[in-house]
């Protein structure tokens, strides 16, 4: 062992974030403590906070202080359509993009059987009660197109039709394979504008 325990245990710690390797981990423990001592007691506090009190808004899934985030309060929102979407980053490339004023249901993942991730993990229950409100007239499917993407879309289409709620796909001027928070805007809004009806 070259370092201490403890910053093993910090550079360990950090290889947990996504695209950060054991060298990346390094490279960021060694800068926070010669250089930024202050910065990193800033993001230890910040996590600590958040993990603390952050939860899933109720009606959408969303992370939020409160019990409902702040698009499932709004009035100005249109509260007749619902977008699904895989994950927050998707929900916020949505946002940027300026193309839907309706409101969200967040799945945060996709059906994945080999990974253990069926619909319970999904909250279809949460957005099956939400369609039974009979307040949704729409519900347009975001997923990615990916194969997990795609069968998570159908099974919620299905899901969809037994409460006679329209059902539509975002088009896929999103490419194959990707993922919506690397999509840019025009693409984003063009993928809304002719979204189309799922059978």
């Amino acid at each position: 062992m070259i370092f201490s325990p403890l910053l093993e245990q910090l550079i360990q710690s950090l290889t947990a974030l996504p695209g950060v390797g054991p060298k990346s981990a390094q490279r960021m423990a060694l800068h926070l403590l010669e250089r930024d001592k202050a910065g990193a007691l800033r993001i230890a506090n910040n996590l600590v906070s958040a993990v603390e009190n952050i939860q899933h808004c109720e009606q959408c899934r969303i992370f939020s202080e409160e019990p409902l985030c702040t698009i499932c309060k709004s009035d100005i929102r249109d509260r007749s359509v619902m977008c699904v979407v895989e994950g927050p980053a998707d929900l916020l490339a949505i946002e940027m993009s300026g193309s839907f004023r309706g409101l969200y249901f967040v799945l945060m993942g996709h059906l994945s059987p080999i990974d253990g991730i069926g619909p319970d993990e999904i909250g279809s229950d949460v957005l099956k009660r939400r369609l039974e409100t009979g307040e949704v007239e729409e519900l347009v499917l975001a997923t990615g197109t990916t194969v997990e993407g795609e069968a998570t879309a159908h099974f919620l289409a299905e899901l969809a039709h037994h409460q006679n709620v329209k059902v539509t796909r975002i088009a896929h001027g999103v490419p194959m394979g990707g993922d919506l928070e690397y999509v840019d805007s025009n693409t984003l809004h063009l993928a809304f504008s002719s979204r189309r009806l799922l059978d």
